[in-house]
């Protein structure tokens, strides 16, 4: 979020569950950073099946918390098949122009690339 953030939270160990989900970060961290930031708030997630139990879906609403939803295409392939579809997908969508910009800088990144010794490359 610009401007704001919640503390960062790391797991010690084990698997994350839905019911470690909703008691280590939706109770201590979401419900709280959503009522300090009021009705514009609006809960992200990565579509982690912990993400999407019903004691996770059942807590968000009740709290009247507005996630953004994924659409289904947006769900990680699980199949070489999908991965392909997906990718051919992305690519009928790229306009023209996007590409012709990432093929004419080419060059001048793989320059960079080349000084840096395939370090970071500072934009």
């Amino acid at each position: 979020m610009l401007g704001s953030r919640t503390d960062l939270h790391i797991f010690d160990a084990g698997l994350v569950n839905g019911t470690r989900f909703c008691n280590e970060i939706l109770l201590p961290y979401v419900r709280l950073f959503r009522g300090a930031m009021g009705l514009q708030f609006l809960f992200m997630d990565d579509n982690a099946p912990c993400h999407r139990t019903v004691a996770a879906e059942q807590l968000l609403e009740s709290d009247d918390i507005e996630r953004r939803r994924l659409a289904a295409r947006t769900l990680p392939p699980v199949t070489i098949r999908e991965l392909r579809l997906a990718l051919q997908d992305e690519w009928a969508a790229m306009p023209q122009q996007l590409i012709d910009t990432l093929i004419l800088s080419m060059g001048r990144r793989c320059e960079i690339c080349l000084a840096v010794r395939g370090d970071h490359i500072p934009y």
